[in-house]
């Protein structure tokens, strides 16, 4: 399992690269949308916390805790948003998908779904990972339903398991996706993507 380097992973819809301090003009003009950090337990909402974002990212980078990409759509060349490996457990072969957002106009519009299915691939086809983990807020009805429709099985409910940016306690449900159940989603439900 090699995290030594963060890969381009993309397909004829997105590209997924590298967090570059180039973002940040662009990061301005899509992340201070509150609607984005409703269910996040981070937020964007401020130069400060924008700031505190790309320390976050690059010392994610440095440590090998976290591995952010950025989400470019690659029909307008428009930086989309964020998603990340997290949570790292070579030992026991195991990552998490997660922090994941998009822009207003992207939601909805399959992205999402072309970033999990790259992600996906590579951990399991490349790193050869066990296990990928996602998870989210119980109240978040929308992040719920797209974990199950890309294949993951729901796992529980941890209650009152995270604080939130605005005080509140977040039950997180956990999500996975097994090895062997691999092959089987990558058919069915990312059957009609280029391979």
């Amino acid at each position: 399992m090699d995290f030594e380097t963060i890969p381009l992973l993309e397909d004829s819809r997105v590209l997924l690269r590298p967090f570059q301090p180039a973002d940040i003009p662009e990061l301005r003009t899509i992340a201070f949308d509150e609607e984005i950090w409703r269910y996040m337990v981070t937020r964007i909402s401020n130069e400060q916390e924008l700031a505190e974002w790309v320390r976050t990212v690059t010392e994610g980078y440095q440590k090998g805790t976290r591995y952010t990409f950025m989400i470019v759509d690659k029909a307008t060349g428009q930086l989309a948003g964020s998603t990340s490996y997290g949570n790292i457990s070579v030992a026991d072969k195991r990552v998490e998908i997660g922090w994941t957002w998009l822009s207003r106009e992207f939601r909805g519009s399959g992205l999402n779904r072309h970033c999990k299915f790259l992600l996906l691939r590579y951990a399991f086809e490349e790193l050869h990972l066990e296990r990928v983990e996602l998870k989210g807020d119980a109240l978040n009805a929308r992040s719920r339903k797209a974990m199950r429709k890309i294949g993951a099985i729901e796992e529980g409910i941890l209650r009152s398991h995270t604080l939130m940016h605005d005080g509140r306690r977040r039950d997180t449900v956990y999500y996975s996706i097994l090895r062997p159940e691999w092959d089987q989603i990558k058919k069915t439900v990312f059957g009609d993507l280029p391979a």
